[in-house]
């Protein structure tokens, strides 16, 4: 039976003697019939790029049905060859990386001052974080892009790198993991003569590795998926990357097809990792939540 699975659930807001109720069951069903409805309607953009970009440029502009005459996957081989997608995949590669490296490194020291070390100051400092999570990311934009031309770093990936280096919401994610550390592992190793970056090296982030995985898998997707500021530090250095790419393809000769499956070929990666680690990101939603 469906709600026998409600059986064993010892946690939230339904339970299974709950179900003796008809209103609770067809509130539940109700519940589902939601969840499902939205689920169609967030994935049917995505599943619209995928099947028309099968279509070719005649069938695409006078067919009306959402399924194509054909499916071959040679088409999209052809794309990826024509428009050397290749180049666009890897210098999107090198961005991630790095962003991700620093994303852990930079953030995760800060948050260890915050949390574990707490110099003279560090609430003011924690103020500071807290306060620039109110301003939007867009109005810095025109100061930092002209701070990385001063310092002559335009058409480089370290500046895409440190942006992500910088990052107020994975510093308080950060910070309250590590505040749930055992203090006595830590005191230990200070006392066995550990300094204060190898106690961050070798104990923190070891035990850190949870909190890790998620700030992971939101710098690679923000990473992924970011525009403005790769194009604004990127474009004609021929470091572009997939985001860039696709937005000059409204000055290209790529017809209305073959935009699409460029932009089929930018959906696989987040899409991939997000059916691998949904579980994790799901998780990390709340994991910079305040506790109780």
């Amino acid at each position: 039976m469906f709600f026998e699975k409600y059986r064993k659930k010892k946690d939230g807001t339904i339970r299974f003697y709950d179900l003796h109720s008809k209103k609770i069951k067809i509130l539940c069903i109700l519940i589902l019939l939601l969840c499902f409805l939205m689920f169609i309607i967030s994935i049917f953009p995505a599943i619209w790029v995928f099947l028309g970009s099968f279509k070719d440029i005649k069938e695409f502009r006078k067919s009306e049905t959402i399924l194509p005459n054909h499916f071959d996957l040679s088409v999209f081989a052809k794309t990826w060859k024509d428009l050397g997608f290749l180049k666009y995949y890897m210098n999107s590669f090198i961005s991630v990386a790095g962003s991700v490296v620093c994303a852990v490194i930079f953030n995760g020291l800060l948050a260890y001052g915050l949390a574990i070390l707490r110099p003279k100051g560090h609430k003011f400092l924690l103020g500071l974080v807290m306060w620039s999570l109110l301003i939007p990311a867009t109005t810095s934009v025109v100061a930092l892009f002209v701070n990385i031309n001063r310092v002559g770093l335009n058409q480089s990936f370290i500046p895409l790198w440190l942006a992500f280096g910088a990052n107020a919401f994975f510093v308080i994610m950060f910070k309250q993991f590590f505040e749930g550390l055992p203090s006595e592992l830590l005191e230990a190793a200070r006392l066995d003569g550990c300094g204060v970056l190898r106690v961050f090296q070798q104990i923190v982030l070891p035990l850190s590795k949870p909190i890790i995985a998620v700030i992971m898998i939101f710098a690679i997707t923000a990473s992924w998926s970011d525009f403005l500021l790769p194009y604004l530090v990127l474009d004609g250095s021929g470091k572009e990357t997939v985001m860039v790419r696709l937005f000059a393809f409204r000055t290209s000769n790529a017809t209305d097809v073959e935009v699409l499956r460029a932009v089929a070929f930018s959906m696989i990666p987040p899409t991939v990792l997000f059916i691998i680690f949904q579980k994790k990101i799901t998780e990390g939603a709340t994991m910079g939540a305040i506790k109780g």
